[in-house]
């Protein structure tokens, strides 16, 4: 049974391997631009993917929407009470 500890011999678990031929770009994140082009580009294509979508998401929430709405209505037809039962009563 081999510990992890005599395996790893006191490196770090991002240095357990040496990897060569590959070459890794870094940006610092002080350098980035988080919010680059966020109002020209962002607003357009949110148009764009809303455009694009519609008719596949609003026909099943309309539907959906629909039969709750009558349900609703039957469930709060059939809590009242009938006012031609009681025409009799004294």
């Amino acid at each position: 049974m081999v510990k992890t500890t005599t395996a790893l011999s006191g490196q770090h678990f991002g240095e357990l391997a040496k990897v060569r031929g590959i070459v890794v770009h870094k940006l610092s994140p002080f350098e980035q631009r988080a919010f680059a082009h966020a109002i020209s580009h962002g607003v357009p294509n949110i148009f764009r993917r809303i455009r694009s979508n519609i008719f596949r998401v609003a026909p099943p929430l309309i539907l959906g929407y629909l039969i709750y709405d009558q349900v609703e209505r039957t469930h709060t037809a059939y809590g009242r009470k009938n006012p031609a039962e009681f025409a009799n009563d004294e």
